[in-house]
């Protein structure tokens, strides 16, 4: 992706300006340093000039803060002008780090007090922006992305309040467990971006020895659900795939939904081969070490984990267990959303930084050009795996 640095001929849209929301000042403050940087290389003969007014800063940060009542009510202030500005606004709803007081009550931030946080920093905007594109990793609500009886749509719900009502242009998301709840605006700007590349170069990079070929490799979905996901991984890699298919009582309901009876595994056989199990996110834990276990005991050599959010909702410890069992070998998650700090003391986790994909996005977006080739990842994977020694050039 170096040679799309450089390769920006048009008028930015406005003055690019960053809000981080609380929880996100670390992944915002990553995206700014990578644009801060290419935009002092960047060798333009229209830099100068009054459409690219504001063009190169020290910081693209947008001064803004999120302060509380004792009540637990909040409001975003805005600190600086952003009239005519591009804005694009990071926010990490699942961030569980944050915390503010109430009642003198110490209360960790939930997603739907992200989300209204959300929702303040575009009413602080007050309309004065050109342009505002929403980043949020993973996607508010994005479970509840479906009817079934009589439920609340909580996803469609909150898409239709940022687009159809708040004047949101553009929501750019990574990996959503269903895609399709961007039907409920059709007319707003959705992007749903896989981590696809940084995932499989980061799997290059910690696994010295990995060898990517049907003999010694298998990509594994943990469920239906994510068959689509596990296809693309699997083709681009030219390996073989297999499946997990969820059991579930039907008769009774647990935590709002049907409780797995078992895991019944669709596929060739794995035994001896490294395989690599793909998902969207982590959240208790427990199906996702329940597949691996499973794949143990087909046979398979070693189990990679890589999923796009790592939310480790129960703790760290049954994935402790499990690893000291010899399930799994490795996991890889992003650094989209909140990691707890516990996490990088464990010797099973590799982190996956998304930072630098996000920036080219932020940076593409600015100038108004499409963002097909990064959100086509294919000829960068076959040049990494070839740089790599996994595949030779005469095979493309």
């Amino acid at each position: 992706m170096a040679d799309m640095v450089d390769d920006f001929n048009s008028i930015p849209v406005g003055q690019l300006g960053l809000i981080a929301l609380p929880g996100c000042e670390e992944l915002a403050k990553k995206v700014d340093e990578y644009l801060v940087n290419w935009r002092e290389e960047r060798n333009s003969e229209h830099k100068a000039t009054l459409a690219f007014a504001g063009y190169h800063k020290k910081s693209y940060i947008v001064n803004a803060s999120f302060p509380r009542f004792g009540t637990g009510e909040g409001k975003a202030v805005i600190k600086q002008s952003v009239r005519g500005f591009d804005i694009f606004i990071f926010c990490d709803v699942f961030n569980y780090g944050v915390t503010y007081e109430m009642y003198g009550k110490t209360i960790p931030m939930s997603p739907d007090a992200h989300f209204a946080n959300l929702k303040r920093a575009i009413s602080a905007i007050g309309g004065k922006a050109r342009r505002i594109t929403v980043i949020m990793p993973m996607l508010y609500e994005g479970r509840q992305h479906k009817r079934s009886g009589r439920e609340s749509l909580d996803c469609a719900d909150a898409l239709q309040v940022l687009c159809n009502h708040m004047g949101v242009d553009n929501l750019i998301t990574f990996d959503a467990h269903d895609a399709r709840v961007q039907n409920a605006i059709p007319h707003g700007g959705f992007e749903n971006v896989q981590p696809i590349y940084q995932m499989i170069k980061a799997l290059v990079k910690n696994v010295h020895d990995l060898q990517i070929d049907n003999e010694h490799l298998m990509i594994i979905s943990p469920d239906e659900g994510g068959m689509s996901r596990s296809i693309y991984y699997a083709t681009v890699l030219g390996v073989e795939l297999g499946m997990f298919y969820k059991r579930r009582d039907y008769s009774i309901i647990v935590d709002g939904r049907n409780p797995i009876i078992a895991h019944e595994f669709l596929g060739d056989n794995v035994e001896g081969k490294d395989v690599i199990i793909v998902d969207d996110m982590i959240s208790s834990g427990d199906s996702m070490l329940e597949v691996a276990s499973k794949l143990n005991e087909l046979g398979a050599r070693r189990i990679f984990i890589c999923v796009a959010f790592g939310l480790f909702c129960n703790g760290l410890e049954k994935f402790d267990k499990a690893y000291d069992e010899g399930v799994f070998s490795k996991v890889f998650t992003t650094n989209s959303v909140y990691r707890n700090p516990e996490l990088f003391e464990r010797e099973w986790y590799c982190e996956v930084d998304l930072s630098k994909y996000i920036s080219y996005i932020v940076d593409t977006l600015n100038h108004d050009m499409s963002v097909s080739k990064l959100l086509s990842p294919v000829e960068r994977i076959n040049k990494l795996l070839i740089a790599n020694g996994f595949r030779s050039k005469e095979a493309q």
